[in-house]
């Protein structure tokens, strides 16, 4: 079992800059990939970020060149760094974890998710 908590959400005017922490325990944190997913209001939850062991990271079109993650193994957290956010990235933001990752946009590519945090970007 992996247990996975986020912090750091918040209220943030557009061009403002947040950043996301996600705390894992239970199980050794390098042996899992890490990725970053988002819930806008009524609408589905979509793929953000994903963290591979390996280092290499990928992003979904929309926060390239904004959106940073990266992760601390000596801490076991993955961080989720957000620049020159935007209304549209108004959601809730949910840490995810799994040892396998087959299809890095589907939810049930991950067995392990947190409980999410709220990022709200006032215009």
């Amino acid at each position: 079992q992996v247990q996975l908590v986020e912090s750091g959400g918040g209220l943030v005017q557009a061009g403002g800059s947040l950043r996301l922490s996600c705390a894992a325990s239970g199980r050794t944190f390098s042996r899992y990939h890490m990725a970053w997913f988002r819930q806008p209001p009524g609408k589905e939850r979509e793929f953000v970020a994903i963290s591979w062991i390996s280092g290499r990271t990928y992003y979904t079109d929309s926060v390239k060149g904004r959106f940073t993650i990266s992760r601390d193994s000596a801490k076991s957290t993955v961080y989720l760094q957000m620049n020159s956010l935007k209304p549209e990235d108004t959601a809730v933001y949910y840490c995810a974890a799994d040892a396998s990752v087959s299809i890095i946009t589907d939810l049930r590519s991950y067995d392990y998710w947190g409980q999410g945090t709220l990022v709200t970007v006032s215009s």
